[in-house]
């Protein structure tokens, strides 16, 4: 099990209990639109988010985003300081074993995603360790820079990227670069895209 300090937002019930036998915290289930109604949870994640912070695990796909960006929505007009991190699924195709066919998207959600990947999420975005959220931020203009926004090409550049890092394509910049600053200090992207992207204009 891994220990976390945040409280953990997800879909359903079936990502709870999925998410139970992996991580050691809090894991809130908003019963995906009916969140949109439900201010008795919306509350919830606001404390959570103002205390120990929160860190929202939705299905990558439309549905996922439009439950993700209206409960960030909803935290951002709290008047005390939030933390806030999101994780996000790779975009893998299939369906759910309990299903008896694939979602609309034909997207595999947090339940059906393995142990093995949903561990190296939790890790690999810092959730364990307190300066997690001391690293320098990379800014839009760190992007510009790299060339993952303002150029010709900039949009095949990021699908690359994301691709490269197993996340969504439905990410936004605003996302990625949110997603980014948890992965990585300045320091360590400049060092991936050297090694990845190496050559690439």
């Amino acid at each position: 099990m891994i220990k976390i300090n945040e409280a953990v937002v997800v879909e359903g019930k079936y990502d709870k209990i999925r998410l139970s036998n992996i991580i050691d915290t809090v894991i809130i289930q908003v019963n995906g639109f009916h969140i949109f109604d439900d201010k008795e949870t919306l509350s919830l994640i606001k404390y959570y988010a103002e205390t120990s912070g929160i860190i929202i695990l939705t299905d990558s796909d439309t549905a996922g985003f439009k439950i993700r960006n209206y409960i960030k929505s909803y935290i951002n007009n709290s008047e005390k300081s939030t933390r806030v991190l999101h994780i996000y699924t790779p975009d893998i195709f299939g369906k759910e074993k309990r299903k008896q066919t694939p979602s609309k998207e034909g997207k595999i959600g947090v339940e059906g995603i393995s142990d093995e990947i949903l561990r190296k999420l939790f890790t690999e975005h810092g959730v364990l360790t307190e300066n997690a959220y001391q690293k320098e931020k990379m800014t839009k203009s760190d992007l510009f820079f790299y060339g993952f926004s303002g150029t010709e090409n900039a949009s095949d550049k990021r699908r690359k990227l994301l691709k490269s890092l197993s996340l969504p394509e439905l990410l936004s910049s605003s996302a990625m670069l949110d997603v980014l600053n948890n992965k990585f200090s300045q320091t360590e992207f400049e060092e991936y895209i050297n090694s990845n992207f190496i050559g690439e204009s």
